[in-house]
């Protein structure tokens, strides 16, 4: 099946950046009226299509020869919230420090616009609960990402590679902060200076390859 090939690349693709490091993380993909999500404990970087699991919107594992991720909850009530195609957790070094840091990574560059500018922290709960999906859920809204304090992140995309991408760019952007905070205090960009960015970026269609 394409979906689940392209869930195995991505998951090595990832784990090759460092993004996803041994069994912490996990991605999936939304295929209808269900969840491709990989499995639980599953080495990501050595990931096969039999790591590969389905689950319902709910949550629930309805195939798959191994157990389902502890998160899917957090990844269905992502996709109940939200109209995300796909969706990337991590437990990315740089943005799990930042979580121990702020209660939010500010906007330090115009790239951030890609994830919603300044992106928040959510307040800790336990992996696979109801209550980190919920936090998750709702700190998402207008967003393409979130941080989860003590624990990584989120990203979600209009399809598995723009999830990737956007949890690439997270992860940049954590890394960017960390640097500056260790000089001092970083700045960050103004409401005013991001809707500016915005504007420009629309009139020059930024960010697409464009014909001469």
């Amino acid at each position: 099946m394409r979906e689940v090939d392209e869930i195995v690349h991505t998951c090595r693709h990832l784990a090759a950046e460092g993004l996803l490091v041994g069994t912490g993380g996990n991605v999936s993909m939304r295929t209808g009226g269900s969840i491709l999500i990989t499995g639980t404990g599953v080495v990501l970087a050595e990931a096969v299509p039999d790591d590969i699991v389905r689950i319902d919107l709910t949550g629930r594992q309805v195939d798959g020869r191994v157990r389902a991720s502890s998160e899917s909850l957090l990844h269905a009530r992502l996709y109940a919230g939200t109209d995300a195609a796909a969706v990337v957790h991590t437990h990315s070094p740089a943005a799990t420090a930042v979580t121990l840091l702020a209660d939010e990574l500010p906007a330090l560059h115009y790239q951030q616009l890609q994830l919603g500018g300044s992106t928040p922290v959510v307040d800790f709960h336990v992996f696979g609960t109801s209550a980190l999906a919920d936090a998750a859920a709702a700190a998402i809204t207008g967003r393409q990402a979130v941080l989860l304090a003590h624990h990584g992140a989120v990203a979600i995309g209009r399809s598995l590679t723009d999830a990737a991408k956007n949890a690439s760019l997270l992860e940049w952007a954590c890394n960017l902060y960390l640097r500056a905070a260790a000089a001092g205090t970083p700045r960050s960009l103004s409401p005013k200076q991001l809707a500016g960015v915005a504007e420009a970026a629309t009139a020059r269609g930024y960010g697409t390859r464009q014909p001469r």
